[in-house]
């Protein structure tokens, strides 16, 4: 009988808005018991701790603090006491301070977020270019040639691919930038924090400029030795792959089904990491939050495991299920859920490129259920799995492991 493993995804608590209340109101009773201090000293207080919460915790506690911060501004320090405002000037102070304190968090908070997933992304080709040098030395068969080409290009398109990364970090400073500036060219961002956007775009820059420089020397590599895979267990490559997705698909329910016994494979684990990430990207962007994302591995046959990424999604039409392995190919009308993870129509061409290399394919199917999408694909296993002992049949040993 098929055995389970189950991933949950780390859900935000109430922590961190709890946390965030907290220490504006303790600001607000330091404040409170400093001699004749007014609203023009208390409002740069305030933003100081929303900009370090958004930093800390992300967007929600930031706006959630800077609202806390904006009632204890109008009541304890704009007169009179209270939430009434008599002077025209306070009123103005007490706006300014509102749209200041909510755009300063939200772009502290964004700005955050892109320099962590530049640095992930950034650590992940590193390390692919690692595992892959490891599985050119132990090249010695010659039968992998042809795939070892295929390979090669398509881990090129993959880190082109991730190019995608630095951009949108750079898109998205100059975006905060550019929507912080005030009717009369003044900026609702401090110095500081017009410096911290600047040096994001300095920075994904010089990243964007590496990339190339590393995609041109894999380029005129040497590709020529065959691949001669070590066997890897299926489960330590799902464990990667939902590791490395767990920010996309964190507004989702991500559980994954293992067959007990299952075998090792004979693949590069690196690449089919990478197979597992663009299908659960592809899969967070264009099905609902809290809906479930099912990962499943299970025998195919005596030489192959199939393993398949499900959605609850909009599902795809027969007429397109080939055509979205087509480069540059996205299906007319549907667009992702989420405007910053727009694509191109390179990821699964990538991905069915990377499953062919190593003896495996790709295909769409529908679900049991009749809902959403199913990837399925399938990766041979090594040589000591897939070859019987002596006097046992094949197909009686595929039937008990699956009982």
């Amino acid at each position: 009988m098929a055995g389970t493993v189950r991933f949950s995804v780390a859900r935000r608590t109430w922590f961190p808005y709890a946390a965030a209340v907290a220490i504006v109101m303790l600001s607000v009773e330091g404040l409170r018991h400093v001699p004749l201090i007014n609203g023009f000293a208390v409002a740069p207080v305030f933003l100081l701790f929303v900009l370090i919460i958004a930093r800390a915790w992300g967007t929600g506690p930031a706006l959630f603090a800077s609202a806390t911060a904006s009632l204890s501004y109008s009541y304890y320090f704009l007169p009179p006491a209270g939430f009434g405002i008599e002077n025209p000037n306070d009123w103005v102070a007490f706006v300014s301070f509102t749209g200041t304190a909510i755009i300063v968090g939200e772009l502290s908070a964004r700005a955050e977020r892109r320099h962590l997933e530049a640095q992930e992304g950034r650590r992940e080709i590193e390390r692919l270019y690692q595992e892959l040098q490891v599985a050119f030395d132990r090249a010695s068969e010659a039968e992998a040639a042809r795939r070892n080409e295929q390979l090669k290009a398509a881990l090129l398109d993959a880190l082109t691919h991730n190019l995608r990364t630095p951009l949108t970090a750079i898109k998205a400073a100059v975006t905060a930038l550019m929507g912080s500036s005030g009717g009369l060219g003044q900026s609702a961002l401090s110095r500081e924090n017009e410096q911290e956007l600047l040096e994001v775009i300095d920075e994904e820059s010089d990243r964007l400029n590496r990339f190339i420089e590393g995609l041109s020397s894999a380029g005129s590599g040497d590709l020529s030795q065959p691949l001669n895979f070590p066997p890897v267990r299926l489960e330590e490559i799902v464990r990667a792959g939902l590791a490395r997705a767990e920010a996309l698909t964190r507004d989702h329910r991500v559980v994954s089904t293992i067959e007990d016994g299952m075998p090792p494979v004979a693949v590069d684990a690196a690449a089919v990491t990478e197979v597992l990430y663009i299908l659960l990207d592809n899969a967070s962007k264009y099905s609902a939050p809290r809906t479930t994302i099912r990962v499943s591995a299970e025998r195919e046959d005596a030489r192959h495991v199939r393993a398949a990424v499900t959605d609850e999604g909009p599902g795809i039409a027969p007429e397109y299920r080939e055509r979205v392995f087509e480069n540059f190919f996205r299906i007319p009308g549907r667009e992702s859920r989420d405007p910053r993870r727009v694509g191109v129509g390179l990821g699964l061409p990538i991905a069915r490129r990377l499953i062919e290399a190593q003896a495996g394919r790709m295909w769409i199917d529908t679900p049991p259920s009749g809902r959403g999408t199913m990837f399925a694909f399938t990766l041979p296993m090594s040589v000591e799995a897939a070859v019987p002992e002596e006097g046992v049949e094949v197909g009686a040993h595929h039937g008990n492991d699956s009982n």
